[in-house]
């Protein structure tokens, strides 16, 4: 069984996807946390990832931005942070000391016992996890000598060295920083579940779909330009209000009974259920079918109690059935541990079940009503901000534990930020100044792209249920396409079954290599069907292909509109392009490069490659390869690279002379792996070319999740910063050439932020021109006439991926590398 398993969905409680198809792929992403008996090793895994960052120096190895790494151009902004100042009196350092025990003793709590009562000598100040004390306070000798007596007249002598003495900034403080906050989310009685802390006493209801909402929070410790800060993000985690009897019930009267037990161990094992009268998760590794609860077991005294009256003397819990099987979960013990792994039953009767189904990620409406509830309002997150640290304040203990640490939750952090000034949309005839670079598909509506090439030669595939949509069809794209120049004959149109089987007999008949494209109107949402598709025209039998769902097309009164979109994917995946900006830059070829796993094969990862190929930044190389590894890093980047290179060379008689490598998909932890190992890959490829080559090359690794919120004041109240914002100073971090940019549109909640990290630019590109062409970057995107998060070619590298990885399992075939045959 996997050691990695699903447990309750950590919903990010941020509207900063502009579909619901965006939201439900996060939301499905992030269903692979470790369950609630790992906790705190993945916590404290993540939380040494974080660490690792921070020693990755790397703005010190650019002459050009040693001194200033900000910005002058754009108009200013007033914004306030998610960052809260942590204060600390001048000079405030932490103490930490080794601390010895003869006769030793194993037992960490007496460990502690006889230590804490020396409080007069080692202050209130104290966090001891028995081998290392941290103080607030430097104690009077390098080596101090104690002696304490065990309740049985034991003397046991404890000596305490001074090992460290660690700056707030540290990478020691900040992990420590991290355990003391959790002492105060504790004081507050929140619960921490993953790596947030969510208010149990305070759920959000959502009864027709049977779900429940955990408010809460997740915050980070960071060391930025001039302080130490908290990062306070609004979170939410779903639950079920179902348990895990319910579903046992409701499988027992829907399959046949014979088959009860294989199907609930099949639908149960490896689930993760919350227990709520302790809001613990375990993760469901066994049923025992022969113990029920009116058994008896034998607790730590010895004594045997039934789990009826156990439940009722401890939780006051009455359980009503008396015959339901007893769920088992192994509980993990620590590597040195000596211990067995010891096995707890539960009661199916009080187990919720967490996450979604299946099922329930493909309800429109549910993921409406998620969104709904989950996406907060500038206003309102700012007001729960606050309220949580006035809460802080208020609390005395959580005061108090700050206190005796010498530290205070300061007020939040506002700062200025610039605007960057909007672009002009190139199209073939005519350049526009949309009104909002959040969508200028009413302005571009009745012009021309600037290359379509002509389909002649294509193939369309139906089933029954979509005869009376494909004439329609066919009229409505020739007619869209004709105001974009883009020139559409009638297709060769054959019927088919609606089977998976159908469609694959059908395209292995009738392809062939001079048809320039295949469209298929899917009958259902059958994932088989498309991916089979996607996998002959892919590999087996490269051309273009477009696939739409029938229940699409039948929404008559959006037909122009549906068209419109299906006709531009049809001219990119065909070679074309539709819009441009204005790129100063000559000679500049831009990458994108994503790593994600495959879907099938957790061993393999998927590198997906995309370069431009001209001057305007509108032609693309595409190659994504499939590595025997597990690991997030790419070891393809020089022979990816050298090809994009002779594509360059091959489009326009010369070498690129500036190369910036946009890097998506890089985890906490992850940087110095990036600057030893890939940047040195893409470097080693120049020596490999003929003659004397060595362009100038920029890395920029990108973050599309970060804690860091901002919003902007508008009037007595707060919004989201207007498009194009660069923040580039006091929210960012001393030792990186840094900046955040929103270049996205939320149309209800908090828009995110995107991040970006320069780790490696002989380019020397002033920050503002960097910045500028970052933002350029985000119009190109052909499957939405409107900025979009990340750079293109970092889209456009996801989305190769994200076929490969969820659909096709292959490598695609290199005939189509010089088409988005993937949109």
């Amino acid at each position: 069984m996997s050691k990695k398993v699903l447990t309750e969905l950590p919903f990010q409680g941020q509207c900063s996807l502009a579909t619901l198809e965006d939201f439900i792929k996060n939301l499905t992403g992030q269903l692979s946390a470790g369950d609630g008996r790992t906790v705190l090793a993945e916590r404290g895994r993540r939380l040494s990832r974080n660490l690792q960052d921070l020693g990755v120096y790397t703005r010190q190895t650019m002459a050009h931005v040693v001194d200033r790494k900000t910005g002058t151009s754009g108009s200013p902004v007033k914004l306030l942070s998610n960052l809260f100042g942590l204060g600390f009196p001048k000079e405030w350092q932490l103490y930490q000391y080794h601390v010895d025990y003869k006769p030793s003793i194993a037992s960490i709590r007496m460990k502690v016992a006889l230590l804490y009562t020396h409080k007069e000598v080692i202050g209130e100040g104290r966090a001891f996890d028995g081998a290392m004390l941290y103080l607030s306070r430097k104690l009077q000798n390098k080596v101090t000598e104690l002696t304490s007596t065990t309740k049985h007249g034991e003397d046991v002598k404890i000596t305490l060295t001074l090992t460290s003495i660690l700056p707030a900034g540290s990478p020691t403080c900040i992990q420590f920083f991290g355990v003391l906050f959790k002492r105060i989310f504790r004081s507050l009685n929140m619960y921490q579940v993953g790596r947030n802390y969510y208010s149990p006493s305070n759920p959000v209801e959502i009864p027709q779909h049977k779900l429940m909402l955990w408010p809460g929070f997740s915050i980070s410790i960071m060391h930025l330009e001039n302080q130490l800060t908290l990062s306070i993000d609004i979170s939410h985690k779903v639950l079920r209000n179902e348990t895990v009897l319910n579903f046992m019930n409701d499988l027992y009267s829907r399959v046949p009974k014979e088959r009860f037990t294989e199907a609930c161990e099949k639908e149960l094992l490896g689930m993760v259920v919350l227990t709520r009268y302790n809001n613990k998760t375990y993760r469901v590794d066994d049923i025992d079918w022969n113990t029920k609860p009116s058994d008896a077991f034998r607790r730590k005294d010895g004594s045997e109690i039934t789990y009826v009256d156990y439940y009722k003397q401890q939780y006051n819990i009455e359980l009503t059935d008396l015959f339901q099987p007893m769920l088992v979960s192994t509980m993990r013990v620590k590597k040195d541990a000596t211990d067995a792994p010891r096995a707890v039953h539960l009661i199916p009767e009080l187990c919720y079940l967490t996450g979604l189904s299946n099922r329930a990620l493909t309800d429109f409406r549910l993921m409406k009503d998620l969104a709904m509830e989950t996406h907060v309002n500038p206003e309102r997150r700012q007001q729960r901000l606050q309220s949580l640290a006035n809460n802080i304040e208020g609390c005395s203990a959580a005061s108090a534990e700050l206190t005796k640490w010498g530290m205070r939750l300061e007020k939040q952090i506002s700062l200025t930020g610039r605007v960057i000034p909007p672009e002009r949309i190139c199209m073939k005839d005519n350049v526009c100044q949309p009104m909002s670079a959040a969508d200028w598909g009413r302005e571009t509506r009745d012009s021309r792209m600037i290359t379509a090439e002509p389909l002649n030669n294509w193939l369309l595939l139906f089933s029954r249920r979509s005869e009376d949509a494909v004439e329609n069809l066919v009229y409505t794209l020739q007619k869209v396409g004709r105001g974009m120049g883009f020139s559409i004959e009638l297709p060769k149109i054959v019927k088919v079954d609606e089977s998976t089987a159908a469609f694959t007999r059908a395209l292995q008949q009738l392809v062939h290599r001079d048809l320039q494209m295949v469209f298929c109107i899917l009958p259902s949402i059958s994932k088989d069907n498309y991916d089979s598709i996607k996998k002959f025209l892919s590999v087996e039998m490269p051309i273009p292909s477009q696939c739409v769902q029938s229940r699409t097309l039948s929404r008559q009164h959006m037909l122009t509109s549906i068209a419109s979109k299906i006709a531009m994917q049809m001219i990119c995946k065909m070679g074309g392009e539709l819009w441009a900006v204005e790129i100063p830059l000559k000679s500049l070829m831009v990458v994108g490069i994503d790593v994600s796993k495959d879907a099938v094969d957790k061993s393999q990862s998927v590198v997906g490659f995309v370069a431009s190929t001209n001057a305007r930044l509108t032609k693309w190389f595409s190659r994504c390869i499939i590595q025997k590894t597990s690991t997030d890093f790419a070891d393809c980047l020089r022979v990816c690279m050298q090809g994009a290179i002779e594509k360059w060379k091959r489009n326009n008689n010369d070498w690129p002379n500036r190369i910036i490598v946009y890097r998506d998909g890089v985890g906490d932890g992850q940087l110095q792996m990036v600057v030893d190992y890939e940047i040195p890959q893409l470097l080693a490829c120049f020596t490999e070319i003929p003659r004397a080559y060595s362009p100038k090359i920029t890395v920029v690794v990108v973050r599309k999740r970060c804690t860091t919120k901002f919003f902007s004041e508008a009037g007595r109240g707060l919004q989201n910063p207007p498009l194009g914002t660069v923040v580039d100073s006091v929210a960012t971090r001393r030792e990186w050439y840094d900046f955040f940019l929103i270049s996205q549109n939320a149309r209800q909640g908090t828009v995110n932020p995107t991040y970006y990290n320069v780790l490696y630019d002989s380019n020397c590109l002033k920050p503002d021109h960097l910045q500028r062409l970052t933002y350029k970057l985000c119009h190109l995107y052909y499957n939405w006439p409107g900025v979009v998060r990340v750079p293109v070619p970092c889209q456009y590298a996801h989305k190769l991926t994200f076929l490969v990885g969820q659909s096709i399992h292959r490598e695609p075939s290199m005939e189509l590398s010089d088409t988005l045959f993937y949109l």
